[in-house]
């Protein structure tokens, strides 16, 4: 959902990168989360960190705390920050049907954008 948003919020000042430290397929709850804010993200790939490390970053933002804990190691001069948010399918598992699960997944998708849009300029206290 972040790279979705940094792309459409953001393409002007960020190249976004999205990355996991266990990839598996998209989430179709979080396609559908986003499709209702007007952003396809159905066409994004579940990419590793790995795949990531021959590009050089300015900032490596980790998400959740499972990112933050076993980010691989960067160029110093790749500032890595970490701005956490809670894991929607962790939050939606015990959900007793799919409206109360989708309702994690609006939360933490507008929590996201608001943090995107606080984008590049939050990051200029953070170095």
């Amino acid at each position: 959902m972040a790279e979705g948003w940094a792309r459409h919020l953001k393409a002007d000042v960020i190249e976004a990168y999205s990355a996991g430290t266990q990839p598996k397929a998209v989430d179709p709850r979080a396609v559908r989360a986003m499709a209702e804010a007007g952003i396809d993200i159905s066409g994004q790939r579940s990419k590793s960190a790995m795949d990531l490390m021959d590009m050089e970053f300015d900032y490596v933002i980790t998400l959740c705390d499972d990112a933050q804990q076993s980010c691989p190691f960067f160029p110093a001069k790749t500032a890595v920050l970490h701005h956490g948010f809670d894991d929607p399918p962790r939050l939606a598992k015990d959900s007793v049907d799919e409206k109360q699960a989708m309702r994690y997944y609006r939360r933490v998708r507008d929590e996201i954008k608001a943090y995107i849009e606080s984008l590049p300029e939050s990051l200029y206290g953070s170095t």
